[in-house]
């Protein structure tokens, strides 16, 4: 990493040729031609380009180009050369040295200000120049966010002050991660993708290169950025093409997060240029040193739109899509919002798992036990209808889809979601019959409704049919489903919810299902985010005389309460086929158990 930093900064230089512009509170330098290269922390002439226009235009941020490759400073960065460009012209005519050395080396000039009494102290005080330059130690504090032009997003290159090394490992992508403890108790996640790593005359090739695309000078195609690059640069260099692909057909460093088996989630809250990534690493939220641009963002968009087929603007401000070959993770689903429903673009985007979980997997990972696995692959495969609930993320699309592979293997499954989450191709590669549809609302450019799509589904065959997520007026449609037992198959759908009262109430009153048909559900499996991790934590049986929890939490998760030992279960006694009893499903459900354990 000091590598990379000493590579951005130029040889001292006395003449600045940084060519500075506005643009909506930014400061933007070019300094292809400068000298320096527009590296505010050593350069003084480039500090003084700086700070004469940022007195003029106070700005927020200030973001240096030089050829190709860009450092993103923040508002304490904007703030100090404001001030520093403010006090120079207020002292001008009393102090001409202290003025110039104010716009050239704001922090000793500071010093010697404050340290002085009389007008020039004044004035440093009156302008917050002597205030917001204490705030800064050395210019090394101002380091910026770097990255290539190209790029959506720009990233801070050294670890944070006062931090501690806690794991460190390379990605498949080429990227070094490194992970950070620090004082405030929220762990950074330090990322470096490959690309940062190359030195200035690359980046300027990539900058050719990605013109020679947006112009039309290379013909579009699969191979575009192979022959821009080979345009530009004269040779093949496949790591530029890599780069050049990376960051203008595909996702930047997103493809690098989520070449990490350990991150589940990315989140970009908007406005992106204000904060840096967020993520969940191992079930642990950390801070990146990732941070996305407004046009990064924009270009973002951009490319969602054109993958996933689906509208994102003003006029439709919200995305709930479904990104195929993003990093390690294979699909990535995605949610965004941006004006007017928000200040700006945000993002949130979570991975599925190219290897699904099975409830073997859940059984290992304590997300329930075995005995209350052993119950609902018996009970799915007997034809059960069941009801997964909980709050988001609580993890009931997940127990859904390590479900369904207890189905037997010549079931016919159909799935009925608006965003792919369930593992239809996972169960596909193992031959089993899964017919996918896919349906939600107009803006969400989908062909068919929800209502429709579960119509459609019912007269797809015999089979089972899984809904990702009952939420609307297809709730009369799924329990009519249920009600005539769907061929005597399985009908399952997950819900927001806890418990099965409050599943009733939810779909009795907000989803116009009558009370008695709810007693077409045969159990309600609550989860829920714990202390401990996602947990099933409750699952009962509906019966005509109430519900009645067969597995309950007793702080460790759903575990057994007696009432199928018992012989009390209304459920298993339903699951038993002509011919068997009672002790026969229970049997059966042990056999399951006892595989889990």
């Amino acid at each position: 990493m000091r590598a990379l930093l000493d590579r951005v900064r130029a040889t001292p230089d006395p003449d600045c040729g940084c060519e500075p512009g506005v643009d909506a509170g930014t400061l933007r330098l070019d300094a292809t031609a400068c000298p320096g290269g527009g590296a505010l922390t050593d350069q003084p002439a480039c500090r003084e380009t700086v700070a004469t226009a940022a007195r003029r235009h106070a700005p927020n941020r200030i973001v240096v180009d030089a050829g190709g490759f860009e450092r993103a400073f923040g508002e304490r960065a904007a703030a100090l050369f404001t001030a520093a460009g403010r006090f120079a012209a207020r002292v001008a005519d009393r102090d001409d040295r202290l003025s110039a050395r104010a716009r050239r080396d704001p922090l000793a000039a500071a010093t010697e200000a404050t340290g002085r009494a009389g007008p020039v102290s004044d004035v440093a005080a009156e302008t917050g120049f002597g205030a917001v330059a204490a705030d800064v130690p050395e210019y090394d504090a101002l380091l910026a966010h770097l990255g290539p032009s190209l790029a959506d997003a720009r990233v801070g290159p050294t670890p944070p002050r006062q931090s501690r090394l806690r794991e460190a490992r390379d990605l498949d992508t080429g990227a070094a991660v490194r992970v950070y403890e620090v004082p405030d108790g929220v762990p950074v996640y330090h990322v470096l993708p490959p690309e940062y790593d190359l030195d200035r005359d690359d980046w300027r090739l990539l900058a050719d290169a990605r013109e020679r695309l947006a112009d039309g000078s290379v013909r579009d195609g699969e191979d575009a950025p192979g022959r821009a690059v080979r345009q530009a640069a004269g040779e093949h260099r496949e790591r530029l093409a890599d780069a050049l692909r990376k960051h203008t057909r595909g996702f930047g460093v997103l493809e690098d997060l989520f070449a990490d088996p350990g991150v589940s989630d990315v989140f970009a809250s908007a406005p992106v240029d204000e904060g840096v990534l967020r993520a969940s690493v191992d079930g642990e939220s950390v801070r990146t040193n990732v941070q996305f641009t407004d046009r990064g963002a924009a270009r973002l968009a951009s490319r969602l739109r054109a993958a996933t087929g689906r509208p994102f603007s003003r006029a439709s401000p919200t995305l709930d899509a479904t990104v195929d070959d993003l990093g390690r993770a294979g699909r990535v689903r995605v949610a965004g919002v941006t004006d007017p429903v928000s200040d700006g673009t945000g993002f949130a985007f979570r991975a599925h798992d190219a290897d699904p979980f099975r409830l073997p997997d859940l059984v290992a990972n304590d997300t329930l036990d075995a005995d209350a696995a052993g119950f609902l692959a018996e009970a799915v495969s007997r034809g059960a209808a069941v009801l997964f609930a909980g709050a988001r993320g609580a993890g009931k699309t997940t127990l859904l889809g390590a479900t369904l592979w207890s189905l037997a293997r010549d079931t016919r499954l159909v799935t009925i979601e608006d965003t792919p989450e369930l593992p239809v191709r996972a169960l596909r590669a193992d031959d089993r019959d899964v017919q996918a549809l896919y349906a939600g609302d107009d803006t969400a450019g989908a062909a068919i409704s929800m209502p429709d799509a579960l119509r459609t589904a019912l007269r797809l065959g015999d089979g089972a049919v899984a809904v990702g997520e009952v939420r609307g007026e297809e709730a009369g449609v799924l329990y009519e489903a249920m009600r005539v037992g769907a061929s005597d198959a399985t009908v399952l759908g997950t819900i927001h919810g806890e418990e099965a009262a409050g599943v009733r109430e939810r779909v009795v009153a907000d989803l116009g299902v009558d009370r008695s048909s709810f007693a077409a559900t045969d159990l309600v499996v609550t989860c829920a985010e714990t202390e401990a991790g996602r947990r099933v934590v409750r699952i009962e049986e509906v019966t005509d005389d109430g519900d009645a929890a067969l597995f309950g939490d007793d702080g460790d998760g759903a575990n057994p309460t007696g009432r199928i030992a018992r012989g009390n279960s209304h459920a298993v006694d339903a699951l038993a086929r002509p011919g068997e009893t009672y002790s026969d499903v229970r049997a059966a459900i042990e056999g399951r158990a006892s595989a889990f354990r």
